[in-house]
């Protein structure tokens, strides 16, 4: 569930197709999506192990540990793009707000977040050129867990 008004347009990240822009200014801290219709997890293995392990793999985000979720009907969640200095912070499902942002802007989160560990992403980032490599789950939750302090704590 997105919670301010947004749209869905092309996106301002060159080569990354469309994007998921806010209407309305989200301050600092405040949830941006939430989940809302998750009707199950898988391990990346069973994934993987799909008939269509290439669709299901570019449609999955892990959610914890080794489970995922696989969303073949792109719900306008899936446009937010990628940046290595994103504006949102992925925890847990949860996108927070990683700074006040404006209306108009792009929402972006870091997809090593939502990457299996070590598997690379099939692009690069867009503004840096490096490779998009998931994180491990501890890193991954040690990472988000620390940003979503700090941003409460500010």
């Amino acid at each position: 569930m997105i919670l301010p008004p947004y749209r869905i347009e092309a996106s301002s990240i060159p080569g990354a197709g469309k994007g998921l822009f806010l209407q309305a200014p989200v301050a600092r801290g405040r949830v941006i999506i939430a989940p809302d219709d998750i009707r199950g997890t898988q391990r990346w293995d069973e994934v993987r192990a799909r008939p269509d392990a290439d669709a299901a793999m570019a449609a999955s985000v892990r959610w914890f540990e080794d489970q995922c979720t696989v969303s073949l009907d792109w719900p306008d969640e899936c446009f937010v793009n990628h940046s290595f200095e994103p504006n949102g912070l992925w925890h847990l499902g949860f996108i927070f707000a990683a700074r006040d942002l404006a209306a108009g802007e792009e929402l972006t989160v870091d997809y090593r977040h939502l990457l299996p560990e070590g598997e690379a992403e099939v692009f690069r980032d867009a503004g840096s050129g490096r490779e998009i490599v998931g994180f491990s789950w501890a890193e991954s939750l040690g990472r988000s867990s620390r940003a979503l302090v700090a941003l409460q704590d500010a």
